[in-house]
């Protein structure tokens, strides 16, 4: 448990970081077209997307409203499946002209030798992939047979290039939990250096498939999992900054639970709006760069990010840790927003009085 002390500490250095909002992320999505059918995707992809791809010009014209680049600014290709596109290493050289850093996520079915060379020389600094299983698990979850094998060739050529910052994550669901161990000294053997963990937010497609869903008690038996293999320090494992986890926030992760979503993160999502992560409800859109200058939108609104006190409803309301969690992970409000969809810590707690009667 954090003590008071640090949890005072930490409160003021986030009011801090709130106050000053400086941009440190950006989402690009990118496309909508994706070549997998994932079970719990959030976005909702598909092949034929709704949505065409934004050119390259538009979004160049959104980046070109920051005069001055925020410290440690990073955009972050994401989609959809970012690499259906065949201009993202022209974009990539246009961002870094201007000087700004850029990396990309990838489901890694199309991520070859030839691509990944091309990325690297087009500046790309950094790649996450995703893996959610072994064969038989991963597969199921992206709904493709072939999905576990290009996989471990797109990890094999992200690992073997040491200029990249490069790193694994997992969607641990009711599939792959029994698997971590397993997938744990998958990654070692690959050398990959940093994991991070997450779970499925019942959005999307996983609104309506509850085998994805963790229980309380395999949500504690993954706390105890990345608890004790931190201490090992083989690979670099963390959980994901998606929700606040109470007794287990100085075990799991590096720093305390802060979602900087609207806060150092932000987005530009496939229509043009402008938003933070981009699985967050979309009724929180704060404008669109269609209409409006990126960066004075970023300035001047995203209140709903930056006091949250709108939160403080439902489960929230009365809890005794809501000045540390401030209402969870912003993608946990989607609908009606009168209650958090995922509680983390009382998942956790709930799993511990069980077992202890």
């Amino acid at each position: 448990m954090l003590s008071t002390l640090k949890k005072y500490s930490f409160r003021k250095f986030r009011d801090s970081e709130i106050k000053n909002h400086e941009l440190n992320y950006l989402f690009w999505e990118c496309t909508t077209r994706c070549n997998l059918n994932c079970l719990h995707c959030g976005s909702d992809c598909s092949k034929d997307s709704l949505h065409n791809d934004m050119p390259v010009e538009d979004f160049l014209m959104a980046i070109d409203t920051i005069k001055k680049i925020p410290k440690n600014f990073t955009v972050v290709f994401t989609g959809g499946e970012p690499l259906l596109r065949k201009d993202i290493e022209y974009c990539g050289k246009e961002l870094r002209k201007r000087g700004f850093r850029w990396s990309m996520v990838t489901n890694g079915h199309l991520y070859d030798k030839e691509r990944h060379i091309s990325l690297l020389n087009a500046g790309m600094g950094a790649l996450t992939i995703s893996l959610d299983g072994l064969i038989e698990s991963h597969n199921w979850l992206r709904n493709n047979s072939h999905s576990f094998d290009k996989l471990m060739n797109a990890i094999e050529l992200a690992a073997s290039s040491s200029r990249l910052n490069f790193d694994i994550v997992t969607c641990v669901n009711q599939k792959n939990i029994n698997e971590l161990d397993k997938i744990r000294e998958l990654l070692i053997s690959k050398n990959v250096k940093a994991w991070r963990l997450f779970t499925i937010i019942p959005i999307g497609r996983a609104a309506s498939n509850d085998n994805l869903l963790l229980t309380d008690d395999q949500f504690l038996e993954l706390m105890e999992f990345i608890n004790q293999h931190r201490k090992t320090k083989e690979i670099d494992i963390k959980f994901s900054c998606e929700g606040y986890v109470g007794r287990y926030e100085s075990k799991v992760r590096d720093t305390s639970f802060f979602c900087r979503a609207g806060i150092n993160i932000g987005s530009i999502l496939i229509d043009g709006s402008i938003s933070a992560c981009p699985n967050i409800d979309r009724s929180f859109v704060q404008g669109n760069i269609y209409k409006d200058n990126f960066f004075k939108v970023w300035e001047n609104k995203f209140h709903p990010f930056r006091n949250r006190i709108w939160t403080k409803t439902g489960k929230c309301e009365l809890c005794d840790s809501y000045k540390d969690c401030n209402g969870n992970g912003f993608h946990n409000w989607h609908g009606e927003k009168k209650n958090v969809l995922v509680c983390h810590k009382e998942k956790i707690e709930n799993s511990i009085c069980k077992n202890v009667i």
